[in-house]
């Protein structure tokens, strides 16, 4: 059997032409073909919840601006894996069941590229919100002045070039983008959790305050608390559903760094991005089930093209 170890100074163009070889995947059509029609339903499904949602929160204005921008970044990430690499991924496939490995190697590359770019910067943009609502509770009257559309912008953009960058490194050593990954990961969920942490440590204590000193309280930290839980309710449970589908693949890739690369490990491996681009998919649905305003924009923007296509 032809396998490949990474710990060691495995070159991109023997990882291309062993993941386009029928050493490892003569036995894996069939996994590959039912993942197919799978992400191509899982496809049609981000494009259309991702732009659905893209269009609510343009209509949409009682969130702060940074805020909304942050979140229409998160959900412009998930449409863009719905319209490029999830089809990337679905010609890789079919291009291994029919053997065209010419075309397989070019999809292979567009993959682990374009994946690379938008799986950091989902991750990172979901970094950004929990240090956004944060900022929301400890800053108080000087939030807005601190968290400016200016700044949150410059954020943004700094994020997409990182991952651009980073996700480069795949023409050099696969090695050393699969370590990137582990780190972009880590260095994620230590600071969301710390965040979200902080966030509720801080509430309970407000909580638990005197009734005489609410008052005084809302006069430093002018903030609607209700409104507040539920944004921060919806930010971590987007939070947990990006960690539930991005953990096996972390797993999986930690074995594909410390071992052969196997037919079995390149199986796994297949069902684990796609359990990743799942993500864009279900993050539509969280956004109308926990954010009320973008629910009822939602709701309006599906009976207008309702109403228009039934005048036709």
């Amino acid at each position: 059997m032809t396998t490949i170890n990474l710990t060691g100074d495995g070159r991109p163009k023997e990882v291309e032409q062993l993941l386009c070889s029928r050493s490892l995947t003569a036995g894996l059509h069939g996994h590959f073909t039912f993942l197919s029609v799978l992400s191509s339903f899982l496809s049609i499904g981000a494009i259309l919840g991702n732009g659905l949602i893209l269009i609510a929160f343009q209509k949409e204005c009682s969130l702060h601006a940074p805020s909304k921008l942050l979140l229409r970044s998160l959900v412009t990430t998930d449409l863009c894996v719905g319209l490029i690499t999830e089809p990337i991924t679905v010609t890789y496939w079919m291009s291994v069941v029919n053997e065209q490995w010419n075309i397989c190697r070019c999809a292979l590359v567009a993959h682990f590229i374009t994946g690379y770019i938008l799986s950091g910067a989902s991750l990172w943009t979901m970094t950004a919100i929990s240090l956004d609502r944060l900022l929301a509770l400890l800053l108080g009257l000087r939030y807005r002045e601190v968290v400016t559309l200016k700044r949150t912008w410059a954020i943004v953009i700094i994020l997409w070039i990182v991952c651009t960058a980073s996700s480069a490194t795949w023409f050099w050593s696969p090695l050393i983008t699969l370590n990137y990954g582990f780190i972009v990961i880590l260095v994620c969920l230590v600071t969301s959790i710390f965040s979200y942490t902080k966030i509720f440590f801080t509430l309970r204590h407000q909580r638990n305050q005197l009734q005489d000193h609410i008052q005084q309280q809302n006069q430093r930290t002018p903030l609607n608390i209700a409104r507040y839980k539920k944004a921060v309710s919806s930010a971590v449970w987007l939070e947990l559903t990006l960690i539930a589908c991005y953990l096996p693949y972390c797993i999986v890739a930690a074995l594909w760094t410390q071992n052969e690369l196997s037919p079995s490990i390149v199986n796994s491996w297949s069902y684990v991005i796609t359990l990743v681009m799942l993500n864009s998919s279900l993050n539509p649905i969280l956004y109308c089930w926990k954010l009320e305003e973008v629910r009822q924009e939602a709701k309006n923007t599906i009976t207008q093209v309702l109403c228009r296509v039934n005048s036709f």
